[in-house]
């Protein structure tokens, strides 16, 4: 966005709470750490230099190895000296008068900006739930999403691992090979299908880079912004042989593939059945104890309505003799002792805790910024039954502020690179035909705003999503609304219609001159 702003001839100024570039790459470092997308898809395609000269060194690129580019990308671009660093945003509130934004930060800067773009991430806000006694704890505790820069040392120790989606399923096989015993503290069991990870085959990435302007557009035009074949084709009425050796198929590509075998998977509550019994026959295969394979068979939730995970040896990791699964449903966590995580049937000595609680995803990174807007309203008290945007670009009432990926929009459901790109490029190009049109003001059309909120939760009413308890629903913050977050009707049909809408003179947006 800021090399987009500055190709306008704009001046801007980027306010990060880190010590450099890299979102989420740069906070999460915890072991196994690593992108659930292929690398040459998770890369940006704004500029053909950049993507033609970088390479990638595996099919699923490593927390460091995407630090690296992210690092590169702002060296080659020169963007650190638009960037504040180590500095957070503490407020900003809408001047009526002057129509500014007014900004603060936690280091004291008063700052009047004539637009405000979040580009604050979906997965920013980590949680970590109030466990009596967690401050007693003596040994180290840390989130995956918050984890030491140097590293934990975890040789030799007992570490109890809280969580087990996509933060605890990456990291639990890597901290299981370097530590003494690990726990598994289980709330849900989630879904994952194999990485299959591997190095990248040279012949395969010259190809790609000889292909990628056919390569982007299928992904800008797809469903989730990713390459694929996606199987129109119900599972229902497919004979049981046929769709086993499919599923096969799919098992064995690794990634998120397997979702896309049948076209009714996603909203047939009996074709997501069949589905997902599959993935359970492959964890009875994999682990080897029949009890611990059925607490680890998820059974309360349909497959592919929360975040599925993408993992390296996951489930082979409870085969190990150093390695235990404790059912927290049957055995919940009471508190955090001095030494370690008392259940209601007994305690667990541990030297390190690591919380794989996850986010308060979406909304939580954004309320966080203390935004205020016309008439004092602020948005936490707009959003207090749930997220209400237009095309999840703005929000009514909060003038020329733009949320890059926010609920509403595609967002978590995608590729983010893809999304985040198109939403960059059509806020740049609002901006600039905003500037040619003598037009100081844009704000969303409370009406359309309302439509497009309707139409969010119609698409969703008609799929599985809504069916699971998950952080796109809300559900793993107390108190948090129901409310399911992302646009589900693919970004192909998403970036159709922010467009058609800038063709429209940016139809359901209120301009001011």
């Amino acid at each position: 966005m800021l090399h987009r702003l500055r190709g306008l001839g704009l001046t801007a100024r980027g306010y990060e709470t880190g010590d450099d570039v890299g979102g989420t790459w740069y906070w999460n470092r915890y072991p196994g750490a690593r992108c659930d997308v292929e690398s040459v898809q998770y890369s940006y395609s704004f500029d053909d230099d950049l993507q033609q000269e970088w390479e990638w060194s595996e099919r699923y690129p490593s927390q460091p190895e995407i630090l690296r580019y992210a690092r590169h990308v702002a060296d080659r671009f020169d963007l650190r000296r638009d960037i504040t660093f180590e500095t957070r945003v503490t407020g900003a509130a809408w001047d009526e008068a002057a129509r500014v934004w007014r900004v603060e930060t936690d280091r004291g800067d008063r700052v009047a900006c004539s637009f405000l773009i979040t580009a604050v991430g979906c997965l920013s806000a980590a949680r970590v739930p109030g466990f009596p006694g967690a401050d007693s704890f003596r040994g180290e505790s840390h989130h995956t999403g918050r984890w030491p820069h140097e590293g934990v040392e975890l040789a030799g120790k007992r570490v109890a691992v809280i969580g087990t989606g996509s933060s605890g399923i990456q990291a639990i096989p890597v901290i299981a090979g370097q530590a003494a015993h690990v726990t598994v503290f289980q709330r849900t069991p989630n879904f994952s299908l194999p990485a299959w990870n591997h190095p990248i085959d040279p012949e395969h990435a010259r190809w790609v880079k000889a292909n990628y302007a056919a390569l982007r557009h299928d992904m800008r035009t797809s469903a989730v912004g990713l390459l694929g074949v996606f199987n129109d084709k119900p599972v229902l009425g497919t004979g049981e042989e046929e769709r086993n050796l499919e599923f096969e198929a799919r098992w064995a590509q690794g990634g998120f593939s397997f979702l896309g075998a049948y076209g009714d998977v996603a909203i047939d509550p009996a074709a997501n059945e069949i589905a997902a019994e599959f993935v359970r026959g492959k964890i009875r295969e994999i682990v080897r104890d029949p009890e611990t394979a059925e607490l680890l068979c998820p059974r309360d939730h349909p497959i592919g309505s929360k975040r599925i995970c993408v993992d390296t040896g996951y489930y082979a990791t409870y085969n190990r003799p150093d390695v235990t699964l404790v059912d927290v449903r049957r055995d919940p966590i009471e508190e955090i002792t001095p030494t370690g995580v008392r259940t209601a049937a007994g305690h667990h000595e541990v030297d390190v805790i690591v919380y794989a609680t996850g986010y308060d995803a979406m909304t939580g990174p954004l309320l966080a910024l203390g935004l205020t807007g016309k008439g004092g309203l602020s948005l936490r008290d707009k959003w207090r039954a749930g997220p209400r945007a237009y095309l999840g670009l703005m929000t009514a009432g909060f003038p020329n502020l733009f949320t890059i990926t926010g609920p509403g929009s595609p967002s978590v459901l995608s590729n983010m690179m893809v999304s985040i790109e198109q939403h960059v490029d059509w806020i740049a190009r609002c901006l600039e035909r905003l500037r040619a049109g003598g037009i100081a003001v844009i704000d969303a059309d409370p009406v359309a705003e309302d439509a497009w909120v309707a139409h969010v939760n119609e698409v969703a009413s008609f799929t599985l999503y809504p069916r699971a308890d998950s952080w796109y629903m809300g559900a793993n913050i107390p108190g948090k609304p129901r409310v399911f977050m992302p646009y589900v009707g693919g970004v192909g049909a998403y970036r159709d219609k922010c467009d058609q809408v800038a063709a429209d003179g940016y139809e359901g947006f209120v301009l001011s001159a």
